[in-house]
């Protein structure tokens, strides 16, 4: 069978088992309504993924408190019991389909572009943040100034967390996702030039992941057994793509060690080419790094919609588990056309202009289909399309 080891059982963790070794990355969709409560399409839409036959489903990113959290308009959330519940239809119709779901839990800091609770953005330090604000999630222009967060703010950051993962929870999510990476909250912190602070929380690298263990632990406690919780984790930022860890190799065993002997289930890395080396020209890749220093199963995500390449990832023992965003958003059924021997088109990124919405994408579908263009299967968008 083509990709055979892709089709084999993945535990995570103690929590969570999964019928092969395939998962769809989380994807920003900003398809929620203005309230953050999920819709039928984004049922509709996730449970396309496991109906192709993907054994994990992570979620876009949730916002988690209704003060600062949130990052898009029309973002879904976790912060309250009506959004909670008006996500226990998405659960359903993956399960449904034998799919597990994970919730990812995302504070955007200091990269808010849109929040209807709080005209102001919160950040580790009152930096300017790099690049400019996404168009496509309806953001115009450079990136507001943030206020430096006191450590009341922290706390309640926190809170936030821990609240939203046990909404999840009752939600009948399988697990949270804390988003660790793309530089959002928990990765400015862990950034030194977006993390200038003087306090515990800022300075050495031990101080700057402070903040990540503490939402860990916070979510942790907030949940009850066989419920998993994992970390995505990054390099690269969506306002600043080619940003490399300064310390290199060094600060990788550092921050993997620290985050695997937290109580987590797995570790999810994410680079634009997962496979190359994380560091100069040769070396390791980030999710060998990530599976060599932490003792928790890693998913792996970047470019890995070519079969061989995301089955070299797993033959060479550099991941665990594979997510995919490109592959899925183009082909809700990706493993179920990997099993048949069935073709893969190319990405099409007229499914992100002009809003990278489940609207925008019915929209073009209805057009390559009045073409008689050939059908690319359910049409789907991106948090970043790797």
């Amino acid at each position: 069978m083509a990709g055979h080891a892709l089709f084999t059982p993945l535990h995570l963790g103690g929590a969570l088992e999964l019928p092969n070794r395939l998962a769809v990355a989380p994807m920003t969709r900003v398809s929620a309504t203005a309230q953050g409560h999920a819709t039928q399409a984004m049922a509709d839409y996730y449970a396309d993924f496991a109906a192709g036959g993907f054994g994990l489903v992570i979620t876009e990113g949730i916002y988690t408190d209704a003060a600062h959290a949130q990052g898009y308009l029309f973002q879904p959330g976790l912060a309250d019991a009506a959004q909670r519940d008006a996500w226990r239809p998405v659960v359903d119709g993956v399960h449904a389909h034998g799919g597990r779901i994970v919730a990812q839990l995302m504070h955007a800091g200091a990269l808010s572009q849109g929040n209807p609770h709080r005209t102001t953005a919160m950040a580790p330090s009152a930096v300017q943040p790099r690049g400019q604000q996404m168009a496509f999630y309806r953001g115009e222009g450079p990136y507001r100034m943030p206020q430096a967060m006191t450590t009341a703010d922290i706390a309640e950051a926190i809170d936030g967390f821990a609240q939203a993962a046990r909404r999840a929870q009752q939600a009948g999510f399988d697990g949270v996702e804390i988003h660790g990476a793309n530089g959002y909250l928990l990765d400015q912190f862990l950034t030194s030039h977006t993390n200038q602070r003087d306090d515990g929380y800022g300075g050495s690298l031990a101080n700057r992941l402070r903040l990540v263990v503490e939402v860990i632990q916070a979510v942790r406690q907030s949940t009850t057994g066989g419920f998993a919780i994992g970390v995505r984790i990054s390099q690269a930022k969506v306002n600043d793509f080619t940003h490399q860890w300064e310390g290199g190799e060094a600060d990788a065993a550092q921050i993997f060690g620290t985050l695997g002997a937290q109580p987590i289930d797995y570790l999810h890395t994410t680079e634009f080419e997962a496979w190359r080396p994380a560091f100069g020209e040769h070396g390791p890749s980030l999710a060998a790094l990530a599976r060599r220093h932490a003792a928790v199963p890693v998913l792996a995500n970047g470019s890995l919609h070519e079969a061989g390449q995301a089955q070299g990832l797993l033959a060479r023992q550099e991941a665990d588990g594979i997510t995919l965003g490109r592959g899925a958003l183009t082909h809700a059924d990706w493993p179920a056309r990997l099993r048949s021997g069935a073709g893969h088109i190319h990405f099409d990124r007229e499914l992100l202009a002009p809003i990278a919405d489940l609207a925008n994408a019915a929209r073009h579908r209805a057009a390559q289909q009045t073409s008689s263009s050939p059908h690319t299967g359910p049409q789907h968008c991106m948090q970043s399309p790797a």
